[in-house]
């Protein structure tokens, strides 16, 4: 179930493939997003994300943090939809900033979040000898190693396919960009209305 809900394009597919256009590698924007579901896996099995779900506020506060980032970042994506060139150097930013904004496209989504806490608990062994936590805690990396898997693919074959056709990245790039502003209104106006 995992692997298939993974396999829905997002915010992360969008961010892997920018990444995959414009970077030499996807490894620092695929580790960000991957952190980023680490971390929410170590919230929801330490308990923190129940408090989260039911405060209406806390909840409100995050998604509008979410959201603000992704239009953020979709709206940089938009302003700078630089196409590749073959042999093209390494883009501006470093591999840490790069896995910094993956950390937050992943990690502060409330979606992931709600997602995190709606499915997890279904596949808990009630009575087993591993405490529900490190039961959450396994299922949230295997997760996390499907995401890895899908992530790196769509990036390197962005990189791959597109690379040599700047026109086509371009339009790509920009169709990521328009997503991730897409989503994150998405995000802001559901939870508004909710």
């Amino acid at each position: 179930m995992s692997f298939l809900l993974v396999l829905v394009p997002g915010a992360d597919w969008a961010y892997a493939i920018a990444a995959g256009l414009r970077d030499r590698t996807v490894l620092p924007t695929v580790g960000g997003l991957l952190a980023g579901y680490v971390a929410l896996t170590a919230v929801v099995a330490g308990g923190v994300a129940t408090v989260v779900a039911r405060s209406p506020l806390v909840l409100t506060v995050l998604t509008a943090v979410g959201a603000a980032y992704l239009v953020w970042l979709g709206t940089a994506t938009l302003a700078r939809p630089s196409a590749p060139t073959v042999g093209a150097e390494e883009s501006a930013g470093s591999w840490l900033w790069r896995a910094v904004k993956g950390a937050g496209i992943s990690g502060l989504n409330p979606k992931a979040l709600l997602l995190f806490l709606a499915l997890l608990p279904q596949f808990i062994a009630q009575g087993a000898t591993w405490p529900v936590a490190a039961q959450i805690a396994l299922l949230g990396l295997v997760h996390t190693a499907n995401c890895a898997a899908v992530y790196t693919g769509v990036g390197t074959a962005a990189r791959l396919v597109l690379r040599a056709r700047p026109a086509a990245a371009r339009a790509v790039i920009r169709c990521s960009g328009a997503a991730m502003v897409a989503i994150g209104a998405l995000l802001l106006v559901e939870r508004l209305l909710s």
